[in-house]
C-alpha cells in the first residue's frame, strides 16, 4: 500500500490542538485535536477491501508495514493522526460539543483521478472527544457498519466505505442492552472511508461558539473541494452550498425508502455534508413493511427516528444547519424559501422513485393515492417489504395470488386480507396499461430498482456469532451477495426473518452501542 501518499491538509488549514493529549475536554475555538492510535499489541486482519484500496489510491498490502496500518498497530512517519470535533443536536435537544469519540484520522489520500478520500479508524482509542469512554470498539457493531456500509455502496446509495476489519486482541466491556449488566466482548478496529466525514456538527459548533471566521473559512473549504458545482467567487455562494446540501440529502433519503433502510438515530452529528450515509448503528433494513419502525431502542417510546419519519427528520436537521450557516448567509428569505421548497422536491423525488419501483415509466396524478394504498397494503397485511416487490416483478395476469405471494405475509392472513390483495391487484395492472413502455421494459426497470439482497439483521446476528467462534463462511458468503445486489446468486437469503429472531435482541432492535 502507498501509505507515503496520504496528507493532512486538514491539519495545515484549521486550529487545532496539538497537544496529543486524549484527557476527555472541551476544546473551544478549534476544529480538531491530535491524538494518538492505540497501538494494539495482537491484532488479527479479518477483512480487506482490495478493490476499494485501488480505487483510492492505496493499492494492494504489500507487506508487515501495510498490516500494522491496517490494525492500528503502529503507523508510518509521515502520519500524525486526529479528531475532529463538531456538535449536535441529539434526539431533538442541543447537545453542545460532541467530536470524534471512537474516530481517529489517518488523513486522505489523492488518487490519480484527483478525488480525494478521507481514512479513519473507528475503535483505535480515546479521543478528547470520547465522552468519559474508551475510544475502542466491539466486534459486533464493527462487522455490522463494515458490511453494512459495504452493502449500501453496491445497492448504489451514497456512504462512507469499509477498506479493512480487525480483531484488536483485547477484551471491550459494553453494556450492550443499557440495563446494568455490562459484559466483555471482543474488540475490532476498522479503518473506513469517505470523500469527506464533514457533518452538519462541524458548521454547527463553530457557529455556537460565534467564530465566525473559521466558520466562513471550513464554507469555503467544503466548497472549493467537494462542491465544484459552486461558482466559489459569486456573492450567492454560501446559499448555493446550502441549496446543494438540501439536494443531495433529500436524494440519499429516498433512496433509503427505496430499499427499505432505516438509520436509526439521524442526529445532526450524523448528518454528512456530502448526503453520505453516515454513522452506522442501531440500523436497520424492514423486514415487514412499518412506517412506524425504529430499530433503535434508545429512540423508545416516541419513535423520533421511525421509517416514516426520515424525510421531515432530514427537513428538521436542515434548519438546524440553516441557523448555523445564517451568518454567512444573513438572508432569512432565502433561507426559509430553501427550506420549505424541500418537502416539494423531496415528495416529487419519492414519487418518481416509487414509480420506478412499481415498474411505471411517469409519475401520474393518481399515483399518489395508489403508492399510499401500496403502503397501507403492505403495512395492514405485515407484508415483506423486500419480498413483495421481488414477486411483484414475477406477477403475471395468469399467476395464482395465493401461491406467487404466500411467503411474503408475516402472518396468516384471512380471506378478507386476501381480497384487498387481490383489489390491489386489479388496480396495479389497470395502473400498468397506462405505461407507454412494455411489460418487459417495465419489469427490467424494477429489476435497476428493487434489490433481491438486503442484508437483514438477523444475518448480520448469525454472522456475527460465527465470527465470535473464529469461522468465516457466511462472512464471505454475505460480502459476495452484497457485492451484487439485485440478483438472486444466494436464493437462501431471500426470505422473512425467521420466526426465531422475532424478539432477539441484535436483529429486531438495538441499542445505540450495537
Amino acid at each position: 500500500m502507498n501509505l507515503d501518499r496520504i496528507t493532512q491538509q486538514y491539519l495545515e488549514i484549521f486550529p487545532g490542538d496539538f497537544s496529543e493529549n486524549p484527557r476527555q475536554r472541551q476544546t473551544p475555538k478549534i476544529l480538531f485535536a491530535t491524538t494518538d492510535i492505540v497501538h494494539f499489541k495482537n491484532p488479527e486482519l479479518i477483512a480487506f477491501n482490495e478493490n476499494l484500496s485501488e480505487e483510492i489510491g492505496l493499492g494492494k498490502i504489500e507487506d508487515d508495514r501495510d498490516i500494522a496500518f491496517l490494525n492500528a498497530a503502529s503507523l508510518p512517519e509521515n502520519i500524525r493522526t486526529y479528531s475532529t470535533a463538531y456538535a449536535g443536536h441529539q434526539f431533538g435537544n442541543w447537545a453542545g460539543q460532541l467530536g470524534d469519540g471512537r474516530a481517529i484520522y489517518a488523513g486522505e489520500i489523492q488518487n490519480k483521478n484527483a478525488k480525494k478520500t478521507e481514512l479513519q479508524w473507528k475503535g483505535a482509542g480515546a479521543t478528547p472527544y470520547s465522552r468519559n469512554a474508551d475510544g475502542r470498539a466491539v466486534l459486533r457493531s464493527s462487522v455490522r457498519e463494515y458490511l453494512m456500509s459495504e452493502a449500501m455502496h453496491h445497492l448504489g446509495i451514497p456512504t462512507t466505505r469499509a477498506l479493512s476489519l480487525s480483531f484488536t486482541g483485547e477484551k471491550v466491556m459494553r453494556d450492550k442492552l443499557y440495563d446494568g449488566n455490562p459484559e466483555y466482548e471482543k474488540g475490532a478496529v476498522m479503518l473506513r472511508t469517505a470523500e469527506s466525514f464533514l457533518r452538519f456538527g462541524h458548521f454547527e459548533l463553530i457557529s455556537a461558539q460565534k467564530e465566525i471566521e473559521t466558520l466562513q473559512k471550513l464554507t469555503d473549504f467544503t466548497i472549493e473541494n467537494y462542491f465544484p458545482e459552486i461558482d466559489s467567487k459569486s456573492e450567492h455562494k454560501y446559499a448555493d452550498f446550502f441549496q446543494k446540501i438540501s439536494e443531495r440529502t433529500a436524494d440519499l433519503i429516498v433512496e433509503w425508502y427505496r430499499v427499505g433502510f432505516v438509520h436509526g438515530v439521524m442526529n445532526t452529528d450524523n448528518m454528512s455534508i456530502l448526503g453520505l450515509t453516515i454513522d452506522y448503528g442501531p440500523f436497520s433494513f424492514l423486514d415487514e413493511y412499518d412506517l412506524n419502525f425504529t430499530p433503535n431502542t434508545t429512540d423508545l417510546p416516541g419513535r423520533r427516528y421511525a421509517f416514516g419519519n426520515q424525510g421531515k427528520i432530514a427537513q428538521w436537521n436542515l434548519w438546524q444547519l440553516a441557523n448555523a450557516l445564517f451568518p454567512l448567509i444573513k438572508k432569512e428569505a432565502i433561507l426559509e424559501k430553501i427550506l420549505n421548497d424541500f418537502t416539494k422536491m423531496f415528495w416529487e423525488k419519492h414519487d418518481i422513485m416509487m414509480a420506478k419501483k412499481f415498474g411505471f415509466d411517469q409519475v401520474l396524478e393518481s399515483d399518489g393515492p395508489f403508492f399510499t394504498d401500496a403502503q397501507k397494503l403492505m403495512e395492514d397485511l405485515k407484508i415483506d417489504h423486500t419480498l413483495f416487490f421481488h414477486r411483484l416483478e414475477s406477477w403475471t395476469e395468469n399467476s395464482n395470488l395465493k401461491t406467487h405471494f404466500e411467503n411474503v405475509f408475516y402472518d396468516q392472513i384471512t380471506d378478507d386480507q386476501f381480497l384487498i390483495l387481490e383489489n390491489f391487484i386489479k388496480n396495479y395492472k389497470e395502473r400498468l396499461e397506462k405505461n407507454k413502455i412494455s411489460r418487459e421494459e417495465s419489469v427490467a426497470l424494477m429489476q435497476k430498482t428493487n434489490p433481491k439482497f438486503i442484508l437483514r439483521n438477523y444475518l448480520l446476528f448469525e454472522c456475527i456469532n460465527e465470527l465470535e467462534e473464529g469461522k468465516k463462511d457466511l462472512f464471505n458468503t454475505i460480502i459476495l451477495a452484497l457485492e451484487n445486489p439485485y440478483q438472486e446468486i444466494y436464493p437462501e437469503f431471500s426470505k422473512k426473518r425467521p420466526p426465531i429472531y422475532n424478539n432477539q435482541s441484535g436483529c429486531s432492535m438495538l441499542s445505540c452501542s450495537s
